[in-house]
């Protein structure tokens, strides 16, 4: 294994579903976005919030190309799934679980991160979750945000290792 790729382990059944999560967040910055997606503005950010006009100019002058990039590191994380994409419901359980080793070139590292926090900001806007306080560990709904969390946190520390 050479050194600087990263080596992922992953269940065909996440990978597939990692991959479907990747399609919606690619349809969502995709050509046809619909910027009154409240989504839309977790992925864009306001780095002037006291400063209203100075705000809707920065995010008019950068929008585009900050969910074009996105996109395009979508594309990258998608591609690299492809083998693990599944019709989950014609494949057995044990073919689901069954792990399976994802590499990642340096190269394209940031893309993953980039796309993993990004799938985690638009879930946190459909989530409503603002703060720390906002996320309920109890509830189920919350697992997904917290499984890219997870998945993320892996990718960084692998990252790590390559340095």
């Amino acid at each position: 294994m050479r050194s600087d790729v990263l080596h992922i382990e992953m269940a065909r059944v996440e990978g597939a579903q990692l991959a479907r999560l990747v399609d919606d967040l690619r349809d969502l910055v995709g050509a046809d976005r619909d910027l009154t997606d409240p989504a839309i503005d977790r992925l864009v950010p306001d780095p002037y919030p006291e400063d209203a006009d100075a705000s809707r100019s920065f995010r008019e002058t950068t929008r585009d190309d900050l969910l074009d990039r996105r996109a395009l590191d979508a594309d990258t994380v998608r591609a690299a799934l492809d083998a693990l994409r599944a019709d989950l419901d014609t494949i057995t359980q044990s073919e689901a679980f069954e792990e399976h080793v994802i590499e990642i070139p340096e190269p394209e590292v940031d893309a993953w991160m980039r796309t993993l926090t990004a799938l985690r900001l638009v879930i946190a806007s459909r989530l409503c979750i603002e703060t720390d306080e906002d996320h309920d560990a109890e509830d189920p709904r919350f697992g997904v945000y917290d499984w890219l969390g997870y998945r993320l946190e892996l990718i960084i520390e692998a990252a790590d290792e390559l340095l």
